[in-house]
């Protein structure tokens, strides 16, 4: 494809003394010859000079640069779209293979793929354009949405709604029993029926092997165009607000409330019936127990504000010369005490 279409198709301005033919995308130390490569993250800017790419996606705040260029407010947002230029998914077979099991009572829109050994349940809704690739299961009473994707393997229990273009990646599981037990005097534990629902909004994405847990009573939400990584624990009563980013093995204990544009980092935690603001930052694998203000960046366990975290840890790696400063300093006190000075 000539560069000149792509930057027509992905709304960037070309820089370039020629027309020059790319083959594929590729990221900008493993490009060469007919690759078009990027750099969004200001970091790797000084990689632009060993690249072996044709051509590069960058800002339009950077300096000119010896190969040529698309330029663009959004080299990120760019790059994405360049990819969907030259590569194509899979796309489901049209109809419903004579393999999956469809039950009585169940709603169909138009153009549905079902894939082989898909399990519908009794009287779900499958509205139109919806895919189910292979091994799917749903369970009865649950809803889907317009032109949403549902990947082998996920489940979607009894009575659970999706939104319209919500996506599910393999092996997730949309509504499992929340963790709810209610103790006994000889020790042992009775098991609380969870009878709520999980509900998840218009463009939510879910990461493979994700758990979404249902509630005792009540729903678990996750709201519109909130995006969950693999791994993903979300427990009962929970709520993630609007565009959301969770990234892997984030855990939500049950009742956490999440505003909306939270980010959390890989494997933070949430110990349960708190609420985070607004475009709160939660940073990999901290740990908060408690509410956080809206805007507020946090790190650590227990969680802090950033700004001091970032203190504490530089002070932290001085401790061991800091403890030997000390005991030397009472060697010497002790020194001057025994003689009497």
């Amino acid at each position: 494809m000539r560069l000149s279409d792509i930057a027509a198709k992905i709304d960037c301005r070309m820089v370039a003394d020629s027309d020059i033919e790319i083959e594929r995308i590729a990221g900008i130390d493993e490009a060469g010859p007919g690759d078009l490569t990027f750099v969004s993250n200001r970091r790797y800017v000084g990689r632009i000079k060993t690249t072996r790419a044709s051509a590069i996606i960058l800002a339009e705040d950077l300096a000119e640069v010896p190969i040529p260029s698309l330029r663009t407010s959004n080299p990120y947002l760019a790059f994405a779209r360049a990819l969907e230029l030259f590569y194509q998914p899979p796309a489901p077979t049209p109809g419903i293979h004579r393999t999956a099991v469809i039950s009585e009572g169940v709603e169909i829109g138009p153009n549905p793929c079902i894939g082989a050994f898909a399990v519908v349940g009794a009287r779900c809704t499958l509205g139109r354009n919806v895919v189910l690739y292979p091994h799917a299961v749903v369970y009865p009473g649950a809803i889907i949405g317009d032109d949403c994707i549902i990947h082998s393997h996920v489940v979607v229990r009894e009575h659970c709604r999706l939104g319209a273009r919500v996506i599910i990646q393999n092996g997730a599981v949309i509504g499992s029993d929340g963790f709810g037990f209610a103790p006994l005097e000889n020790g042992s534990y009775y098991k609380i029926c969870q009878t709520g629902r999980v509900l998840l909004e218009d463009d939510v994405e879910i990461g493979a092997n994700t758990t979404i847990d249902r509630a005792a009573v009540g729903d678990t939400i996750i709201r519109r165009g909130a995006k969950l990584d693999n791994l993903v624990q979300i427990g009962h009563g929970s709520q993630v607000g609007e565009d959301s980013v969770l990234a892997a093995q984030v855990g939500l204990a049950g009742s956490t409330k999440l505003g909306k544009n939270v980010r959390a980092g890989g494997q933070a935690g949430f110990a349960g019936h708190l609420e985070v603001g607004d475009n709160a930052v939660i940073t990999a694998q901290s740990a908060t127990s408690h509410d956080v203000a809206p805007g507020a960046i946090i790190s650590g366990s227990p969680a802090i504000d950033n700004s001091v975290w970032l203190r504490a840890i530089t002070a932290f790696a001085r401790l061991p010369a800091l403890v030997r400063r000390i005991r030397d300093l009472e060697k010497q006190v002790e020194q001057l005490r025994k003689s009497g000075t």
